[in-house]
């Protein structure tokens, strides 16, 4: 099965706790909402956190987050203020000048898309499944979101969801993630759906479950716009890595 990605702790057990992100492709990128999750279920295990808030670096950005319980059988409840949303074209570094207008993009097999831009510490592309033209199903959506993903109007390229809102508290997702492809469960991108779903009016502001194929997180969003990110971490397997393959990677012991 592989992973989705790679959580680095730079080293240190003074708050807060410096962190770098990579994808599955090598690249690195800005946040994680899951990756975050597990972090602080690592750090808990490791009795490096306890029961407080605790904060973490990530992508220029200090992060508050919570371990509220752990279950004996290896289950953590975890939260995450992931801060302030913020929507719109210049959030994502989006040059609307090489889309259809401010907000659509032309694609075969949806004609033309409306998309919502939101940025929670790294950039999506939200797509609501009402405002599709035409015909679209599943295969549609995976011929479209690769190409959203690396369009040249996005600086950086963009994570890409598609939504449809079942009001009045939550929402359905698919995902494809920059530098990963179709995912099951992104906590970054329930955050940034459900900030669009606020913040268009098809849901009001509060906890708001988004519902993924890997599962469902409850997200708060407020009237400002202010994310938190809660939902359960399970713990698969721990393991090290041998001391020669680190040597053959190149990388810092």
């Amino acid at each position: 099965m592989g992973g989705d990605g790679i959580v680095v702790v730079k080293g240190g057990t003074i708050q807060p706790f410096a962190l770098r992100m990579f994808n599955p492709d090598g690249s690195e990128f800005e946040r994680s909402g899951n990756g975050l999750r597990v972090l602080a279920a690592y750090l808990h295990d490791r009795a490096r956190v306890r029961e407080a808030p605790f904060e973490v670096e990530c992508g220029g950005d200090r992060i508050r987050m919570q371990v509220h319980s752990r279950t004996p059988e290896g289950s953590y409840d975890v939260e995450v203020e992931m801060g302030r949303a913020r929507v719109g074209p210049a959030a994502v570094e989006l040059d609307p000048a090489a889309l259809d207008g401010l907000s659509r993009i032309a694609h075969p097999d949806a004609g033309r898309v409306a998309i919502v831009p939101v940025s929670v510490g790294n950039p999506h592309a939200v797509v609501f499944a009402d405002t599709v033209q035409g015909p679209f199903d599943a295969n549609a959506w995976h011929r479209l979101a690769p190409g959203l993903a690396t369009h040249p109007a996005f600086a950086h390229g963009t994570n890409v969801q598609l939504v449809r809102a079942a009001p009045p508290r939550a929402i359905d997702i698919l995902i494809w993630e920059r530098g990963v492809g179709p995912t099951t469960a992104s906590g970054t991108s329930a955050c940034a759906t459900a900030v669009a779903a606020v913040s268009s009016g098809r849901i009001d502001p509060g906890e708001v479950e988004v519902r993924m194929e890997g599962g469902s997180f409850r997200v708060t969003v407020s009237r400002d716009l202010d994310v938190v990110l809660r939902g359960p971490v399970w713990e698969v397997g721990t393991g090290e890595l041998a001391e020669g393959f680190v040597r053959s990677l190149g990388a810092p012991r």
